[in-house]
């Protein structure tokens, strides 16, 4: 029998994951697995879909339901606990029977190389689920951080219109983990102060279509380090794919 794999998150109007897995399975002649998308509207939707869809062994989740999801999980690795957000579920018989992170790992491994002894501080644009692995691996670098949002709730966060000189001269690595610049919005790009920025400044754009947002444009053209977030989604793939087929075999 064929196992399925999926995506759900909303809207999925360019997946990487289903390319990524269908060729995958294509060049490595799997035979008895695959990839779908599932666009769900309503996080509420989804033990209906996976009653609905039995073969379904493990999904990929992204924007919005990274957090929402875990109210249907019934085990959590320890990443997930610290997190409070996952991204790649194990299905069994229709109950999700843990959920992971593999974005922490994605995201460490594709960051780290660029840092330098400049990148003392840290903005994290945006407070959704892929924000929370953001921070785990700067707490794990010791990488202190803001998170900046347009309803700051903490001392932790910041509103944007807060974004001034000494705030982004002070904090030498910016992280993008909204969806603002995404396709099929190529001319859209978080609000701040571009002008500021720096040769001493690191963009990280966790956004991999288009390749190049305009928030890392503005970046690079100023002289700081870029990087997408591409390389970020293929680990955390290739570690979500040994969960499960692990699980599976």
């Amino acid at each position: 029998m064929t196992k399925i794999l999926g995506l759900i998150g909303y809207p999925l109007a360019h997946s990487f994951s289903k390319k990524y897995f269908t060729q995958k399975f294509e060049k490595e002649k799997i035979k008895n697995f695959r990839y779908e998308n599932y666009p769900l509207k309503n996080i509420n939707d989804l033990p209906n879909l996976l009653k609905q869809n039995p073969q379904i062994i493990g999904l990929n989740v992204t924007i919005p339901y990274k957090q929402s999801v875990l109210k249907f999980v019934e085990n959590e690795d320890e990443i997930v606990k610290k997190t409070g957000a996952t991204n790649t579920l194990v299905i069994s018989f229709g109950r999700i029977v843990k959920a992971y992170n593999t974005d922490v790992y994605g995201f460490c491994q594709s960051f780290k190389k660029n840092i330098m002894p400049q990148h003392k501080s840290a903005l994290i644009l945006g407070t959704g689920g892929a924000s929370r692995s953001v921070a785990y691996v700067l707490e794990q670098l010791k990488i202190p951080y803001l998170y900046v949002s347009r309803n700051p709730k903490n001392k932790q966060t910041i509103s944007y219109n807060a974004l001034d000189k000494n705030i982004i001269l002070s904090h030498q690595i910016i992280i993008n983990t909204t969806p603002v610049g995404t396709y099929p919005n190529f001319d859209e790009k978080p609000f701040m102060p571009y002008d500021f920025i720096t040769k001493n400044h690191y963009f990280y754009d966790l956004i991999y279509n288009p390749s190049k947002t305009l928030f890392l444009k503005e970046a690079e053209k100023r002289g700081a380090i870029v990087c997408n977030g591409l390389e970020m989604l293929k680990l955390q793939a290739a570690k979500a794919w040994k969960i499960w087929n692990k699980k599976s075999s």
